[in-house]
């Protein structure tokens, strides 16, 4: 093992060559990790490279750590000058060992903006550094910031390409780049999808999946359908992860907002549905409608309420099933609440509002637990339900099911009922003491 300064040096140089070696020999790398060894056993490379995966012996850390670290303080304070390439290198290295390390972040940051590394190449070190941390905040801010550079190519591309400025060339690029920017998108999902089995309710990645869904595919209502779908078994798999759930309920919300803005009438091509960067090549999963699909008003209204309700129903539905699985958990009780206060939520916004029956929603027999929360719901405020009126008086609670505001101080229902009279017998009243003779 090293001793010296010197051969300390040597031996961190040999490192880092051997892991850029490392890249080049083999370019789908899929997951790094450190190897417990307490000291140097054999004269050999510290660096390991079986089937896709990059081991570091854990002796050599200690020494190659800090050695990359000092080297990129002292370019930082120009005090020492590396060249372009070295300078790759060693980032690579201190991020694959320490990804929170912020300043080798920025200065990968430089060397994208100067041409020198390419977006897909931090995305692939960022990926790389998700497998070892996959909690590292730092990590994910970057990429973020790739994903925004690569938007903002394919915005400039775009813009050209409407103003008619683009020939074919340009027209051709605008493609590749649509293609890229769709392929992009699926890695991040698989990306974020790996970081959260990795490490439970990793709200990190969670963030970071949102804020792809946000910028990548704002509107694109195929892609929030397929997460949607694509998220049923993952959450079946892991009914305590609260981020999960709490992205299946983003799902739903955008769901919601892009289904009730957009009229059942407009194709799913249409430019009015695309507000992504993300092509939609096929349609969403929406019901057959008639053949020329030109619907009228009503018509609009009531295929949307339908999709809608179909909507909910498959989210109660599997609530209730991984409730009956897995009882006794509280972050189904909790998404069950939450999708039901969606469903309140909508159904007073755009249903529970009209006086008539001519716009209310024929709710299926066959799903009694959103037709009954329907009923009480527009029973509180008089309204109609399948174009059956209701009286205006409140709903009658039963006091005995209503809980102990003792035994429970998170759950506070308002104004308290008052309780049920007292089985106990009254005290007896005291009668006044006869007058004593007189003597």
């Amino acid at each position: 093992m090293a001793e010296s300064e010197e051969e300390v040096d040597v031996l961190v140089q040999r490192v880092v060559k051997d892991i850029t070696n490392a890249f080049k020999r083999n370019p789908n790398i899929d997951e790094i990790g450190v190897i417990p060894c307490p000291e140097a056993r054999y004269n050999r490379s510290p660096i390991v490279l079986v089937e896709n995966k990059l081991g570091v012996e854990s002796w050599c850390v200690k020494f190659l750590l800090p050695y990359v670290h000092n080297k990129l303080l002292l370019y930082r304070q120009r005090k020492h000058w590396l060249e372009r390439e070295a300078l790759a290198d060693i980032t690579c290295t201190l991020l694959l060992l320490n990804p929170d390390f912020t300043t080798a972040w920025n200065v990968r940051k430089e060397l994208l903006q100067c041409g020198v590394l390419n977006p897909e190449k931090d995305l692939y070190l960022g990926k790389l550094a998700l497998t070892k941390f996959p909690k590292s905040p730092e990590t994910w801010i970057h990429r973020r910031w790739v994903l925004q550079q690569i938007l903002r190519q394919c915005s400039a591309v775009g813009w050209k390409h409407q103003r008619g400025e683009a020939e074919q060339a340009d027209a051709e690029r605008s493609q590749q780049l649509s293609d890229h920017l769709a392929r992009t998108l699926h890695q991040e999902m698989k990306v974020c999808s790996d970081a959260a089995c990795r490490y439970p309710s990793n709200y990190n990645a969670w963030s970071h999946r949102i804020w792809v869904l946000q910028h990548m595919a704002k509107g694109n209502v195929k892609v929030f359908h397929d997460e949607l779908s694509s998220m049923r078994l993952w959450v079946s798999m892991h009914v305590s992860d609260h981020s999960g759930f709490h992205y299946r309920q983003f799902l739903l919300k955008e769901l919601i907002t892009e289904l009730s803005q957009t009229p059942a009438s407009t194709p799913p091509s249409s430019p009015q549905r695309r507000h992504s960067p993300v092509p939609d090549s096929t349609s969403p999963p929406p019901s057959q409608g008639p053949a020329n699909g030109e619907l009228s008003g009503a018509e609009a209204a009531a295929e949307e309420d339908r999709q809608l309700l179909q909507l909910f129903h498959q989210e109660v539905e599997l609530c209730s099933d991984l409730i009956q699985s897995f009882p006794g958990h509280e972050t189904l009780w909790s998404h069950r609440r939450h999708v039901f206060y969606l469903w309140h939520h909508w159904r007073r916004e755009h249903h529970c509002s009209s006086n008539g029956g001519n716009t209310s929603v024929r709710l299926n027999n066959s799903d009694p637990t959103l037709a009954e929360v329907s009923a009480q719901s527009c029973a509180s405020r008089g309204e109609s339900v399948n174009g059956q009126g209701h009286a205006s008086d409140a709903m009658e609670v039963d006091g005995a099911s209503l809980p102990d505001p003792r035994d429970s101080k998170r759950l506070k229902r308002g104004v308290l009922l008052p309780g049920p009279p007292s089985l106990l017998p009254a005290p007896p009243t005291l009668l006044p003491a006869p007058p004593h003779p007189a003597l």
